[in-house]
């Protein structure tokens, strides 16, 4: 099943590659047509606006499943393993809540504009919703899947604390740990 999930994530990533290709070329082009050319593709702000939304909502399922999102874990490092177990569990029942409230809302709002059409393209504007209720769906289907290796005990304790405190952080601990050093807890020896 995690291989299957790998896979999938590593095609998002390659959706999102190719988004954002798209989007370069369409924003740069027309800026060249209207700076040299005094025309414009008409339909280039509107098709970069709706990829860089699913480019964002694609991504963001990418890094649930990389676990990383940025959040703040000084209280969580410092409990004992059945306390960061509870604080992991509360967390991912609280986050699959927020998903079912955010894929009601998305399916609703993506009713309602169904029949509406973007100004340019004529395409139905649910295109932009949808985008929102298969980030609910894909995001509702790994948070479960952590929650049931929760539960089944299947994570490891360095599993339990599933956020990164900062980028920095996380680059100088792989460089320690490839150097075969620890790295410092984050926020000591730090000036």
């Amino acid at each position: 099943m995690n291989r299957w999930i790998d896979r999938a994530c590593r095609g998002l990533e390659g959706v999102i590659a190719a988004m954002l290709a798209v989007m370069v070329v369409l924003v740069f082009g027309n800026v060249v047509l209207r700076y040299l050319f005094n025309s414009g593709i008409t339909v280039s702000e509107e098709v970069s606006r709706w990829l860089f939304i699913w480019m964002t909502f694609l991504g963001a399922i990418v890094a649930l499943r990389e676990h990383g999102h940025l959040g703040v874990d000084m209280v969580v490092q410092r409990l004992p393993p059945l306390g960061k177990k509870i604080c992991l569990g509360l967390g991912h029942l609280l986050m699959l809540y927020i998903l079912w409230l955010l894929l009601q809302g998305s399916i609703a709002q993506a009713r309602i504009n169904w029949d509406v059409t973007a100004p340019t393209t004529g395409a139905s504007m649910a295109i932009v919703y949808l985008s929102c209720v298969v980030f609910a769906v894909c995001a509702g289907f790994l948070m479960l899947l952590d929650l049931l290796r929760l539960v089944t005990g299947k994570m490891s304790e360095e599993e339990l604390v599933m956020v990164q405190e900062s980028e920095e952080a996380v680059q100088l601990q792989q460089i320690l740990a490839a150097q075969g050093g620890d790295a410092p807890a984050p926020g000591k020896g730090e000036k």
